[in-house]
């Protein structure tokens, strides 16, 4: 089993669901924090804020099926949305024996966290959303109301993961920081303005454990009629992130009850979720890099900040509450690349949002 930090037990643990490896800090009897990774990455993301937990809190962090530790043969069904996921979760939280949780979501993870909003809300004692992705998933919308740019969401899902990032995952280059390679995106997209992470090499590693084929990363794809010419497939993550397979989640998200109080922090910097994503075919559309490109009118980038805002502010009419702290000079991964300030606010939350009773076991 891949080596963790000092503090940090790292189990593998079989659910009915799904055999995985899940990494623990702080007393078994404290009160849970469940933290879920992003695309690319894994538990191991999380370890630093996992020891930086206040006294008396419980750490636990699985890596998701489709990545490092879990059973290769567990397959994510993208027509679910990020619903495996969520049941993964659930199943670990029950297995653990834990009925509610703090629960914490980084990109793809905070899909994750937008879902358990709607399906299992009287599981979570608080939500934060650490640098999300927009409720509305990843590409193939055009406005904050997360209208479809093409009928379709062409754009979205597994064909437009760039081949040659996946084949720099499949050559092993742990090294080398061109455009496309692990590293390279890393310290262009992921960390911020030539911040390098001590651990970097640990987090890089990370990425070479995703499991990687047409049912798993980047997934299948379908050929499309409209621009950029490829559409959403039925498998793996990155399928299951476009807005094809979103439905009615938002509606579920504001009619749930009770309402979560959350925490919505991101890196002010960050390129990976912005209204022009780095990664956004309406962003590099305009570039030549995709050929035929209709124009701003009929694909622009995704409005992701404006899409994540209108949501919670419609939570907020609906009864609940957020609060919202960006971390300057940081970007996708301010846990990570700026601790003390995540820390600060993310600790401040748990304080307000744990009962004082003990009513999590």
């Amino acid at each position: 089993m891949t080596a963790v930090l000092d503090g940090i037990t790292a189990r593998t643990i079989t659910t009915h669901r799904l055999t995985t490896r899940v990494l623990f800090a702080g007393p078994d009897d404290g009160i849970p924090v469940l933290f879920i990774h992003g695309n690319f990455s894994s538990a191991t993301w999380w370890e630093e804020t996992l020891l930086a937990l206040p006294p008396g809190f419980r750490g636990i962090a699985p890596d998701q099926r489709g990545y490092h530790g879990a059973d290769p043969a567990a397959k994510i069904d993208a027509t679910r949305g990020m619903g495996d996921f969520v049941d993964d979760a659930l199943a670990l939280m029950d297995f653990l024996g834990h009925d509610r949780f703090h629960l914490v979501g980084n990109s793809l993870g905070g899909l994750v966290v937008w879902w358990m909003l709607a399906d299992a809300p009287e599981r979570l004692l608080s939500a934060t959303l650490a640098g999300p992705g927009s409720p509305f998933g990843f590409g193939g919308t055009r406005d904050a109301a997360g209208a479809p740019t093409t009928p379709d969401f062409a754009g979205s899902g597994g064909g437009l993961i760039n081949p040659v990032l996946v084949q720099s995952l499949l050559d092993g280059d742990r090294d080398s920081v061109s455009d496309f390679s692990p590293r390279g995106i890393m310290r262009r997209l992921v960390w911020s303005g030539g911040q390098i992470p001590e651990r970097e090499d640990a987090l890089i590693d990370a990425m070479f454990r995703v499991h990687i084929g047409e049912r798993e990363l980047p997934g299948d794809k379908e050929d499309s009629p409209h621009w950029p010419y490829v559409r959403p497939g039925r498998w793996g993550a990155t399928n299951a992130m476009s807005p094809m397979y979103v439905g009615n989640l938002v509606d579920r998200i504001l009619a749930a009850s009770p309402k979560v109080p959350i925490l919505w922090t991101y890196g002010a910097d960050d390129l990976a979720v912005s209204n022009t994503a780095a990664s956004d075919p309406g962003t590099w559309g305009p570039t030549g890099r995709l050929p035929g490109y209709p124009g701003p009118e009929a694909y622009p980038p995704q409005p992701m900040m404006d899409q994540i805002r209108k949501m919670l502010d419609d939570y907020t009419r609906s009864g609940g509450t957020y609060a919202e702290i960006a971390i300057s000079d940081s970007g996708h991964v301010p846990f990570i690349t700026h601790p003390d300030e995540f820390n600060r606010a993310f600790h401040a939350h748990l304080d307000r949002t744990t009962p004082q009773e003990d009513e999590h076991a």
